[in-house]
């Protein structure tokens, strides 16, 4: 169960979208939210409680998610300390469009309320430009999940899937290293498939020289190659 927690001494500084404030700015900031440490799996946002808070992750990870009128899980992607999530209701004061939850490690969390929150985004240029972007990021990013669920099939949304791990991994040369190692489950979740369809993309990519499963790492050996998979598949679609 959640608890309350203390800010550790320039949490804030952490948070990529602050980084524009001074040191001071973002202490006031800081002194505005409300701190809460979470277990992992522990829900943080509830797609349909009457909240509007957003939520800076300063340590550990989240994961953005609903869920089918059958109960199936569908994950739509995770976010890393340092970022944030919640803001569109902070913005618009519409309900929630997705749960969040904390993942293995846990997290703690500072919640900003929404008429601070759009004060703090007015107030500086530089912060709501950052907004923007962000949004107009995730719009394109929705355009693309519609265009793959539409005309992919579930092999190819696997594909593509793991071009989007490997474009935010580690990247050695031509290779990529996606750390921590993806989930087949999770995979499944994000493009709408089965656990054993990723199971199976993976093997035979396994057996093609593209990916390796290491102990500590899912390594794409050629992510230019993994790219023209994924384009040619969309350019025939």
């Amino acid at each position: 169960m959640s608890k309350q927690a203390d800010p550790p001494l320039g949490s804030l500084d952490r948070i990529d979208l602050l980084r524009p404030l001074s040191a001071e700015q973002r202490t006031a900031v800081a002194r505005q939210c409300r701190w809460r440490r979470f277990e992992p799996d522990e829900q943080l946002i509830d797609h349909w409680a009457e909240t509007s808070d957003v939520a800076f992750i300063v340590e550990g990870r989240v994961r953005v998610l609903s869920h089918s009128a059958g109960g199936r899980e569908i994950s739509f992607h995770d976010i890393d300390a340092g970022q944030f999530v919640g803001e569109m209701s902070a913005l618009d004061g519409r309900p929630r469009s997705a749960s969040v939850v904390a993942l293995a490690e846990g997290a703690l969390v500072a919640f900003l309320a929404p008429r601070p929150f759009q004060e703090l985004v007015a107030g500086h240029p530089d912060l709501a430009l950052a907004m923007m972007t962000r949004l107009c990021d995730k719009l394109r990013a929705a355009t693309d999940r519609i265009m793959e669920l539409s005309t992919l099939g579930a092999n190819n949304r696997v594909h593509a899937e793991l071009l989007r791990l490997a474009k935010r991994g580690r990247v050695d040369g031509a290779a990529a290293l996606v750390v921590p190692i993806p989930i087949h489950s999770d995979i499944a979740a994000r493009v709408s498939t089965t656990r054993e369809t990723v199971a199976r993309v993976l093997s035979d990519l396994a057996r093609d020289g593209l990916v390796e499963r290491r102990a500590d790492a899912l390594v794409i050996h050629d992510v230019r190659r993994l790219e023209h998979l994924v384009e040619d598949v969309r350019g025939g679609a």
